[in-house]
């Protein structure tokens, strides 16, 4: 695959931008100065113990107050003005849930702007989601959030969760995102019968350094949004829980050991859909994250937690964290290649590609492969590939891209389809072969296998077979970082692996699939 000399992101065809590969929204880093190092320490056998035994207490106080305030309650009693006693203990558990705060060391909460009504706008949006503790301001407003159904099962938190009468999502239920956009837009018209929702729209956790592409779920029913951003000002961000960075419990060990946590919330002013918005879910959308960027002062990306399943999806080729292949995989949904159908495009784009008597097509050829009509899209995805800038592509690449889209944890499925694709009549690679077919699959620019090749070619033939190459996987499950990340790359240039199959943060995707609408730095085309 091209990449440019110089080129910042991963953008196509263009002006290109100097300066260095952009953050990826789903890493975070932590590094501590020998001082901040004593001062954790000593926080860990003082204060630490003390704070967490406070905000544990004051959940478990929460609990029967939310306990009995939830039992026997229909759904048409929830549709009714609170009663006395319930706006009682409304006030109790919001004052508790404070306190818990406060022994956490966020001893005072910055709020900017006003609250809508529930008239004025039923659904809150908040951004950029990048932890537990957006949790802060929920527990501020009780708001109703998107759920994912086994929450309600967990000892304490589950009963808490019920209180605030949650829109549950169940995975069991394969129509349960459908059912879901229609309990929201059924209490989002319900002209404030209902309280209020607060969904966090990028449906994942980020570090905030950029707002990521917005679920068109909380914007399909059409409605004003109270879009509300967060903020964490603190000079050490023991905040930010990502996919790849420190994990739950260390974030909580290292938030608490600071004396003291800032967080802003800022309600920004309600947000009325034109027209042509309400009939558009996805531009509605659009242009709330682009009000709620510059209220930030951050940039948007067209990143989806669908590019962050990609990026740390579980394989023995695990992507670099400025991998061309986001940029890639973000052509392809522009292109209209929906995620439902894109294993039998697979299966199709890789049988004309056997079927071909030339691997290299121009623009023209390109557009009649993937059946396609030239577009400002197909034109940057192929400069993506165009490595010399003759205006041909070796149209393999494409469907070892695709596959690895398609199919990101299955790493030994992409590779045997790409043996397929390069190997000779009598069924072998060169090492030249395995080196385009994995710097295509991980997306980098060079790389190099010799280490690699050598190790399976124990007869020294100078070409493998794919059966060679399973046989030397199955052995050797982790030869990516044994024979590649250390000679090319580095250990810690490549994305930790995640075992989360759902997104880290309180708000689950809910959006219908089918919504209409390091030693040296890789470096890719610019858009």
């Amino acid at each position: 695959m091209k990449l440019s000399s110089r080129g910042r992101g991963c953008c196509v065809g263009g002006s290109r931008e100097r300066g260095p590969p952009p953050r990826s929204p789903f890493v975070h880093q932590l590094r501590f100065s020998p001082l901040e190092k004593a001062k954790i320490a000593f926080m860990t056998l003082t204060l630490f113990p003390i704070r967490l035994f406070f905000a544990a207490f004051m959940m478990l106080l929460a609990w029967p107050f939310a306990f009995l305030a939830s039992m026997g309650s229909d759904e048409q009693e929830l549709e009714k003005p609170l009663s006395w006693w319930r706006r009682i203990v409304d006030v109790l558990l919001k004052a508790i849930m404070r306190m818990m705060w406060l022994a956490g060391g966020f001893h005072w909460i910055n709020v900017k702007g006003r609250r809508a009504l529930p008239e004025e706008a039923a659904i809150l949006t908040v951004a950029p989601h990048s932890s537990y503790f957006d949790a802060i301001p929920v527990t501020m407003t009780f708001a109703s959030i998107v759920m994912k159904a086994e929450s309600k099962d967990i000892p304490v938190w589950g009963t808490l969760i019920k209180y605030i009468r949650p829109v549950f999502v169940s995975r069991s239920d394969q129509d349960s995102r459908r059912k879901t956009v229609e309990e929201i837009k059924r209490r989002a018209q319900s002209d404030g019968k209902w309280p209020q929702i607060m969904i966090f729209p990028e449906g994942t956790c980020t570090n905030r350094s950029c707002l990521i592409t917005f679920k068109p779920g909380a914007f399909i029913p059409g409605v004003p949004v109270q879009p509300v951003v967060l903020r964490y000002p603190n000079k050490l961000d023991t905040i930010t829980w990502t996919w790849q960075g420190p994990g739950a419990f260390e974030i909580l060990w290292l938030t608490l050991c600071q004396f003291h946590n800032s967080v802003e919330i800022e309600f920004l002013p309600v947000y009325t859909p034109s027209e042509e918005e309400r009939k558009n879910p996805v531009l509605y959308a659009n242009n709330v994250r682009r009000v709620m960027a510059e209220a930030l002062g951050v940039s948007v990306t067209d990143y989806t937690f669908e590019d962050c399943q990609l990026a740390l999806a579980e394989g023995q080729l695990r992507l670099p964290s400025d991998t061309c292949l986001l940029e890639f995989a973000k052509l392809v949904r522009s292109l209209g290649l929906k995620p439902e159908t894109l294993e039998d495009d697979l299966d199709k784009y890789a049988a004309s590609a056997m079927k071909m008597k030339k691997e290299k097509v121009d623009l023209k050829e390109f557009s009649a492969y993937l059946e396609f009509p030239v577009s400002h899209t197909l034109e940057n995805m192929f400069t993506l590939f165009d490595e010399n800038e003759d205006g041909v592509i070796d149209i393999r690449e494409f469907v070892i891209a695709l596959s690895v889209v398609c199919k990101p944890s299955k790493t030994l499925e992409t590779i045997q389809l790409a043996f397929q694709l390069y190997q000779s009549e009598s069924g072998t690679i060169t090492e030249e072969d395995l080196a385009h077919i994995l710097k295509t699959a991980m997306g980098v620019s060079q790389i190099n296998v010799t280490h690699l090749f050598r190790a399976v070619d124990e007869e020294e033939k100078g070409k493998i077979t794919y059966d060679d190459f399973y046989t030397f996987a199955e052995l050797h499950p982790h030869f990516a970082e044994d024979y590649l990340y250390a000679d090319q790359m580095g250990a810690e240039s490549s994305l930790e692996t995640s075992s989360l199959s759902a997104p880290n943060g309180i708000c689950t995707d809910f959006s219908p699939d089918n919504t209409e609408d390091k030693n040296k730095p890789l470096q890719k085309k610019l858009n």
